[in-house]
């Protein structure tokens, strides 16, 4: 008895997505099923940067229809689309989401987990770019291994992104000399956010990772107010007084409609470098009860390694220094997580709808 395509779709309803925890169908991820006689064709199309995962998905689904028919074909991929922003806020040519990543205090590590996290994207095949909006002390052009270089300008008005690790980046490190204090007023540095952000010619960016500076100030106002950021990401360590700074950090976000998308919990637990055992120096099981008390996800725990300190230092952060091993697999599971989330969102249709201009006539 010849296989229906309704056949094939219950059968794919009962197939688990491991990233988003979804089956394929109720997530929208099967675009396309092709029955002719007994040969079985699926497209699916992940709606997040998956460049690790399409085979592991492919095998998944090929197994789960075996079942059914000796001749299936399985076509996967992923496309990143824009998704819904804050109200009245102008996009940014070439970018389509931009990710905040913020802390409630300082030292927490979360610049480094911002220029993984990009990395971590990059790698799973997203187009991605970092914008370094602490002006007092900017640290991405260290990170990236790009300190000391300055960008170029075409036309006079805009400026091109550096690149490293096939990352686009920009921060006022570039600009400045790298001893000279930014002894600047509020106004001054949310206008040199502002220009920062619109004065670089991103190029068709799929995510914008903002590495925030500390606190709940000017700069994360003017973000909220005129940057168009699909979500935040909260960087934390356990220990009860950077929870209690970083739950300051997630409701000024929800104050101000920049929805959560989760938190990432840095220096979970201290490694040995000698021995490898790992303890809970600052505590344990903070991020996840703050995770239970706002409703939101906690998208993963990242060590104390010295490692992790040696290679951003040296201009070579973890994904890239040490691409397979357990630290940077750690990463690219918070980075798809982190995109799942966004994919989750409403798409964005502010450009599909036209202008509307009314005249006195």
């Amino acid at each position: 008895m010849p296989i229906s395509e309704a056949q094939v779709q219950e059968l794919l309803k009962s197939v688990v997505d491991p990233t988003t925890g979804k089956d394929y169908v109720s997530s929208k991820e099967i675009k396309k099923v092709q029955v002719s006689g007994d040969a079985v064709t699926v497209d699916v199309v992940l709606g997040y940067p998956a460049k690790s995962q399409l085979e592991p998905v492919r095998q998944q689904i090929q197994s789960a229809l075996a079942a059914v028919s000796g001749a299936v074909t399985v076509n996967v991929s992923f496309k990143i689309v824009s998704r819904a922003v804050q109200g009245g806020v102008k996009l940014v040519p070439g970018v389509r989401n931009i990710i905040a990543v913020a802390s409630g205090k300082g030292g927490v590590g979360k610049s480094t987990v911002a220029v993984n996290l990009a990395l971590a994207l990059s790698a799973e095949g997203a187009t991605v770019g970092v914008l370094d909006a602490d002006i007092y002390g900017p640290s991405q052009p260290m990170m990236l291994g790009i300190q000391g270089q300055k960008p170029t300008s075409p036309d006079g008005k805009t400026l091109d992104p550096m690149v490293a690790h096939g990352l686009q980046a920009m921060s006022i490190g570039f600009l400045i000399d790298i001893e000279q204090p930014m002894v600047w007023r509020g106004p001054m540095v949310t206008q040199a956010l502002e220009q920062l952000l619109r004065d670089t010619h991103w190029k068709d960016l799929d995510y914008l990772i903002v590495d925030m500076p500390p606190g709940t100030g000017d700069i994360q106002l003017t973000l909220a107010q005129k940057v168009p950021v699909t979500g935040a990401v909260i960087v934390t360590t356990p220990q009860d007084i950077a929870l209690l700074d970083a739950r300051k950090g997630l409701k000024m976000f929800e104050k101000v409609g920049i929805p959560i998308l989760g938190i990432v919990e840095n220096m979970a637990m201290h490694i040995c470098s000698n021995c490898g055992h790992e303890e809970h120096i600052f505590g344990a099981g903070g991020g996840e009860r703050m995770g239970k008390e706002y409703g939101v996800d906690v998208l993963g725990s990242l060590p104390l390694d010295i490692a992790i300190r040696e290679q951003t230092d040296s201009g070579r952060p973890t994904v890239v220094a040490d691409p397979q091993g357990r630290i940077a697999d750690i990463y690219r599971t918070i980075a798809r997580k982190m995109a799942v989330h966004i994919a989750e969102r409403a798409r964005d249709m502010t450009s599909k709808f036209p202008n509307i201009v009314v005249q006195n006539t």
